[in-house]
């Protein structure tokens, strides 16, 4: 059973299908190949609220990188075609606590089934 994948700050983006790359503090155990749920939300659920999910992706490639080296390229495929590298860091590391722009992250392919 494939495991849920949260796109919550991207839910437009993977719906659109303008996402095709992501980047996270974990998911360190993906592997090309692997089927995914992207789904809305997968934690902080309320009473009833059940996991909505969006589609399926396929993982295509992953790779440690550090944030701060994200390319102009990569931010269009996180589905920010408007956005700067500053700002895009910025986003990230506001979005997830610990972070700064050497913080070593999970760089996601994907593709969508």
């Amino acid at each position: 059973m494939p495991r849920n994948m949260s796109f919550s700050l991207t839910t437009e983006q993977v719906r659109n299908r303008s996402k095709t790359v992501t980047r996270r503090l974990g998911w360190w155990v993906l592997k090309p190949g692997d089927i995914v749920n992207a789904v809305e939300k997968a934690m902080g659920l309320k009473k009833g609220e059940k996991v909505k999910i969006i589609c399926q992706i396929r993982i295509v490639s992953t790779r440690p990188e550090p944030l701060q080296d994200i390319t102009n390229s990569d931010i269009i495929k996180e589905g920010f075609p408007n956005m700067s590298i500053d700002e895009f860091i910025a986003m990230f590391c506001k979005s997830h606590k610990g972070c700064s722009p050497a913080t070593i992250v999970n760089r996601i392919e994907f593709e969508y089934l």
